[in-house]
């Protein structure tokens, strides 16, 4: 089965797990729409257009017949609504999309939908607010405390998150989001509604923790991963540490996995990130993206293969247990590396 990993950018860490899970039985083939790392591991790397352009679906499917792609993985937010709505056309050529969805992949990109969605389920998360008219209301009632975190509603990377301790500063914040909205992909989503654009949330205090809710590629529930995050970079974990049933915080969040993977029934990994209140042990869902994210590799590195599991869900074979289990108590870091870009490797 050959594999196609779009909007791949740096992952190139899963286009080697993914190469690895194969052992030989297919090839794996990267997209992006420029230069980028992952393309270098591939066994080939494509130029493609870009996703909003309405050359990129034909393009993809063009590339799933000549290339006989069994499997596609989108690897970026902005990707995974532009193949969601159009999966048929992708099945109908023979090829697994392992994709969410519509519902489930706005509800997570669009961060007050996922407010709202976690709500209706129960599931706590911070205040939000939607206007600073709303924000001012809830902050006078103290439904709302400073600080605040001011961030984009279709947000991603960390782009423009920040905290405010005053009324000036909420103004002053609310502005400057809004303007890195406009100067930056995130406009693209943003335009459906670019006047509640920007949020405005309780900054919940706590321990921050990572979970990789993984289903099936039916929707139905199949593990939950939790890490303890010990280190941040531009949004991404740098450092965490593999959690086991013996540690004291695995059987709430456990829980709260479960719970997510019951509710949204989405597809493949769900990469959700977590506040633990330390003073009653409450978990506060702060952000959940329908794609492998950037703590998965820890993940693996404990012993779990996602890519694994996809290929043989995508060729109707169960999972083996050990590839949807990490072992407790694996303490990983990410490095920097730097390499040259060799111009043979993409088409």
């Amino acid at each position: 089965m050959n594999v196609l990993l779009t909007s791949a950018g740096r992952r190139s860490y899963l286009v080697e797990y993914f190469k690895e899970a194969l052992s030989g039985r297919g090839l794996v083939f990267a997209s992006n729409s420029e230069m980028s790392p992952a393309l270098m591991v591939a066994d080939e790397g494509i130029i493609s257009p870009l996703i909003y352009s309405e050359e990129y679906i034909p393009f993809l499917k063009e590339l799933c017949r000549k290339k006989e792609i069994g499997l596609l993985v989108s690897l970026f937010d902005i990707d995974l609504p532009v193949l969601a709505r159009h999966k048929k056309e992708f099945e109908e050529l023979g090829v697994c999309v392992a994709v969410s969805d519509e519902d489930v992949i706005r509800n997570c990109n669009d961060k007050y939908g996922m407010f709202l969605k976690l709500w209706k389920l129960g599931i706590r998360c911070p205040e939000t607010c939607i206007s600073l008219s709303d924000a001012k209301l809830k902050l006078m009632a103290r439904s709302l405390n400073w600080p605040v975190v001011v961030k984009p509603r279709f947000g991603m990377g960390s782009i423009s998150i920040s905290r405010a301790w005053s009324k000036e500063e909420l103004k002053a914040l609310y502005g400057l989001c809004e303007r890195a909205i406009k100067d930056s992909y995130l406009k693209y989503e943003a335009a459906a509604c670019p006047k509640e654009s920007v949020l405005i949330q309780d900054a919940v205090e706590g321990q921050e923790y990572g979970l990789d809710v993984v289903n099936d590629l039916s929707g139905s529930f199949a593990a939950v991963i939790i890490r303890k995050k010990l280190a941040m970079r531009a949004g991404e974990t740098d450092e965490a540490l593999i959690l086991g049933p013996e540690d004291p915080e695995y059987p709430v969040l456990s829980e709260l996995g479960r719970a997510i993977s019951e509710g949204f029934g989405h597809i493949g990994n769900m990469d959700v990130d977590v506040i633990l209140d330390p003073d009653n042990m409450r978990p506060y869902v702060i952000d959940m993206n329908a794609r492998f994210g950037g703590g998965y590799p820890f993940s693996h590195l404990a012993g779990a293969d996602l890519p694994r599991a996809y290929l043989a869900w995508a060729e109707g074979r169960e999972a083996e247990p050990a590839w949807l289990t990490a072992k407790p108590h694996v303490h990983g870091y990410k490095e920097l590396t730097v390499k040259p870009f060799d111009e043979g490797k993409k088409e």
